[in-house]
């Protein structure tokens, strides 16, 4: 990430908007700018291997696993304006498992680029089933998208719901089923 060209371009769009950008309150606004891209798109700099870091274990088990209600923020491509919600995430193991701050360190890579929420769920939903080579895989994530909140439509209670699935989610209505009922039951903290 070029910081020095990004400070130069906010710079030049607060002019371009009729500010000063040498006024007290945006003085600082180009490198704070820059420092907010280079935090919340840093999933273009993550190697994958390792967010990994070698945690992917033998083990006999063989019934699903899911990681659910994990937060996520990312950045529209289309308006550069953020989109945040819950991504809910499953595997059914084929002999190996992988350690759980994985999951949320794998999508909050994928969430830190320039997205659309329908590309997101399916690269989280190939990374698993490529790193794991699962029975199966399920990716479900609900977002709150600026875009649509405070501009065009402005409809600020719609959420966007997208899902992936993988091997025997895909095929199997029962293992389907039962995934879509773990992630709609009331979280602990709500009973």
């Amino acid at each position: 990430m070029d910081a020095d060209r990004i400070e130069a371009l906010i710079y030049e769009l607060l002019r371009g908007l009729g500010e000063d950008p040498d006024r007290d309150g945006l003085r600082n606004t180009p490198r704070r700018v820059g420092r907010m891209y280079d935090e919340i798109l840093a999933g273009y700099r993550q190697d994958p291997a390792a967010v990994i870091n070698g945690a992917l274990f033998d083990v006999a088990y063989d019934e699903m696993v899911v990681v659910r209600d994990i937060e996520f923020a990312s950045l529209c491509e289309h308006h550069l304006l953020p989109f945040i919600g819950h991504a809910h995430v499953a595997y059914i193991p084929n002999g190996k498992v992988i350690g759980l701050s994985k999951i949320p360190r794998i999508v909050d890579m994928f969430a830190r680029r320039l997205q659309v929420q329908e590309r997101l769920t399916s690269q989280i939903a190939d990374f698993l089933t490529e790193t794991l080579r699962p029975q199966g895989v399920a990716v479900v994530m609900e977002g709150l998208h600026m875009c649509s909140m405070i501009r065009g439509v402005k409809k600020a209670d719609a959420r966007m719901i997208s899902s992936a699935m993988r091997g025997v989610f895909r095929h199997n209505l029962a293992t389907r089923t039962e995934f879509m009922d773990h992630i709609q039951r009331p979280a602990a903290k709500d009973m």
